[in-house]
């Protein structure tokens, strides 16, 4: 529903905090007053503008967040657990105040209990702020990004990742290499791996932390470990007996030769790294908007780095730059090349495509 059908249901009290939040002029005690003058406010062009500069980081948060989310209702319990992650940054003494987040939204005219008896303890966001938001947010953010040239030399692997799957299930298929105790490839056979593959990357060194992004990642390095959990995910490999063989289902995939989605490779790396990045599919969105043309990732960085929740030992900085753009660049979703300004990269029209998701588009 709408802006102007979630009023229409609204209790009186709610229409007069909303009211009295945005000191609209008109009778308190009449609910179509209230209503009209509410609409007349936030209907207004200048009115999101103005929300989305005078509103905290956390408050933004909070709304990408439930922009980006495909539920259109919500419990008091998962806008509490939003409000929660959102507020990363709160100064001490201040991380308690969720409910005071989530109150504030309610105030605002961002959520509304539902119509009917079923989803009264349900919240919603009307869905014409939601766009409205987004398209108000795109600006916000353009502010910050530095267009660049393009580069005399830049890098795009379109879809050798897809290729690089049916050539590290070949090399399964032909090798059937051991698995150490850990059940890793042993060195010389991921460095075996790397040289079959079209893009190869170094192997990992000793030492580090490494756990949040798959499985896999303990042990192998990023894109090599997103191919090895796609994989195993789609039991095409088996690692019993400590050795690693191709199942049933691997060998019909490797006969067919036929290059999988980059779509299915896409959807699998959003839920994959999703407990590291809840955002990450906002990030993506926010990205692909951003990059249209050659960009700074610095600048990038600067924009939507706010975003972007520290995990562990990971700044937003270094998620953004090795965990989100990097990886972009091996799904084809962005080309990345190098100006004496710094990094630049910019959207493949897959890229674009893939990053808007499908709830957004109904």
């Amino acid at each position: 529903m709408n802006l102007a059908d979630m009023l229409t249901y609204a209790d009186i009290s709610q229409l007069t905090a909303i009211a009295g939040r945005y000191q609209c002029e008109c009778k308190r005690n009449s609910k179509h007053d209230l209503i009209q003058s509410i609409l007349i406010t936030l209907g207004s062009r200048e009115f999101m503008e103005s929300h989305i500069k005078g509103s905290s980081p956390g408050e933004l948060r909070l709304l990408n967040s439930l922009l980006f989310d495909e539920r259109s209702h919500f419990s008091l319990e998962d806008l509490l657990a939003a409000a929660r992650q959102a507020s990363f940054d709160a100064p001490p003494g201040k991380s308690g105040d969720y409910r005071e987040l989530v109150s504030r939204l309610k105030n605002s005219g961002w959520l509304f209990s539902g119509a009917s008896q079923q989803s009264r303890y349900q919240f919603q966001v009307p869905l014409d702020l939601k766009k409205r938001f987004r398209e108000q947010m795109a600006q916000h953010l353009q502010e910050w990004i530095v267009p660049s040239p393009e580069p005399a030399v830049y890098r795009g692997e379109g879809d050798l990742l897809a290729g690089d799957l049916l050539l590290f299930l070949r090399y399964v298929k032909e090798n059937e290499p051991e698995l150490n105790q850990e059940g890793a490839l042993y060195k010389r056979n991921q460095q075996g791996v790397m040289n079959a593959l079209q893009i190869a990357e170094p192997l990992l060194g000793k030492g580090g932390w490494r756990f949040g992004y798959g499985r896999a990642c303990e042990h192998y390095p990023p894109r090599f470990a997103l191919l090895y959990d796609y994989a195993r995910h789609r039991r095409w490999i088996s690692e019993e007996g400590y050795r690693l063989q191709l199942t049933a289902a691997g060998e019909q995939f490797l006969a067919e030769g036929k290059l999988e989605k980059l779509m299915q490779l896409f959807s699998f790396w959003l839920r994959l790294y999703k407990g590291a990045i809840p955002n990450l599919p906002s990030l993506v969105y926010w990205i692909s908007l951003s990059a249209g043309r050659w960009v700074t990732t610095d600048s990038l960085s600067e924009g939507i780095g706010w975003l972007i929740k520290p995990f562990y030992y990971d700044d937003a900085a270094s998620i953004l730059e090795q965990r989100v753009l990097r990886m972009m660049l091996h799904l084809g979703m962005l080309k990345l090349g190098e100006e004496p300004a710094g990094t630049v990269v910019m959207m493949t029209p897959w890229g674009c495509e893939a990053a808007v998701p499908k709830h957004l588009l109904r």
